[in-house]
């Protein structure tokens, strides 16, 4: 194969990856259909079918991509022992939102394969472990040296991905309910850029003491 026909295969191929991570991202997956990829792409069905044998196949290639590309994104954030923990999680709820603005589904795709207990993302689901487990180390310093209240991170991690990830998980619920448009939708969605990170540290500085005297 000449390196002319090389080049020219990597260009349909990431045309066609494109393509169908703009439409995925605007409609959803069951909305679109391989032949709006395609036109999308500006190529033909039966190119499309030569690459990609099916629209889950294409899906799951770009929702991985998107998902490795963003953690590579977050391992900084995480890593970096030079941020406080308020720090770390102010600028990692900037970084999840946007990312969710982007890939509204990736949720949906990341929860589909856990359930299936996919390999898919195994070596993505590696690197946010070591990540998560030298950050919570981080924290659980903090707490040895008194800097920190001592509390059950669990709570705490399940509590800030819920309060971001849930509103894009329920979106089209929330706006019907709330008779939201999609600019309004995203309005919210930045002022949670400031709401999130106050509401960590306001769960981080009650320690379980507290919560137990107020369930008496």
């Amino acid at each position: 194969m000449t390196k002319r026909k090389i080049k020219e295969d990597v260009s349909t191929e990431e045309k066609i990856k494109q393509a169908a991570r703009k439409l995925f991202t605007e409609k959803g997956f069951d909305a679109v259909k391989t032949r709006d990829i395609a036109e999308e792409a500006g190529i033909n069905l039966a190119l499309l079918n030569y690459y990609f044998r099916s629209k889950q196949k294409l899906f799951d290639i770009v929702m991985v991509e998107n998902f490795e590309e963003f953690v590579q994104q977050m391992i900084p954030v995480f890593s970096d022992k030079k941020l406080s923990v308020d720090e770390i999680f102010a600028q990692a709820t900037v970084r999840y939102i946007d990312m969710l603005k982007t890939n509204p589904d990736l949720p949906f795709f990341i929860m589909n394969q856990m359930r299936s207990n996919s390999s898919k993302l195994d070596s993505v689901r590696q690197k946010m472990m070591s990540v998560r487990e030298g950050f919570i180390g981080q924290i659980e310093n903090g707490m040895k040296e008194g800097k920190i209240k001592p509390i059950n991170m669990t709570h705490v991690m399940m509590n800030f991905m819920g309060l971001i990830i849930f509103p894009f998980v329920a979106k089209q619920m929330m706006m019907r309910v709330n008779g939201l448009n999609q600019k309004q939708f995203d309005a919210l969605m930045e002022e949670r850029k400031e709401l999130v990170p106050v509401w960590i540290k306001a769960i981080m500085t009650t320690n379980n003491t507290q919560v137990k005297k107020s369930n008496i």
